[in-house]
């Protein structure tokens, strides 16, 4: 990937992570309204943790030495998990939903919506451990360029 499309994709994720940090900062305007406020504070902290994760990867995501193909693969895995993280927590705090976080107070709900919430808990694991172990190693070959200048 030539280094103005990776540089792109980076300023992608840093306008996206700010967008992100956005909505989760107004979800947590509305914590209290909603019907499980325990989930409605997780979204919150969910939208804006995973809004700095998104604007700090933009950041390295130039030094990321990998084939162009993974990492567009990459960069759609954690745009997609971090908003799919999001999304499932506000469901979840919106329906009361939610038998996966049963610590957040989630409880069992309508067949559809909880197999909604799971799916994207259980996918955006996958994606956002995916993510990280790409960019580790992408950062790795980096560190190992430069070490052996």
């Amino acid at each position: 990937m030539n280094r103005n499309t990776q540089s792109e994709q980076g300023d992608k994720l840093i306008f996206l992570g700010l967008f992100l940090f956005l909505i989760g900062l107004t979800v947590g305007v509305f914590v209290q309204n909603m019907p499980n406020p325990r989930m409605a504070l997780s979204a919150h902290l969910e939208g804006v943790m995973n809004g700095m994760f998104l604007v700090i990867l933009g950041l390295i995501w130039k030094r990321l030495i990998l084939p162009q193909t993974l990492l567009k693969v990459t960069f759609w895995l954690v745009v997609y998990g971090t908003f799919a993280n999001l999304i499932a927590v506000i469901i979840a705090a919106v329906t009361g939903f939610g038998k996966m976080m049963p610590i957040a107070g989630g409880q069992e709900g309508a067949g559809a919506i909880e197999g909604l919430i799971s799916f994207l808990l259980v996918s955006l694991a996958l994606c956002m451990l995916a993510v990280c172990i790409i960019v580790l190693i992408g950062f790795y070959k980096h560190l190992k360029q430069h070490i052996d200048e």
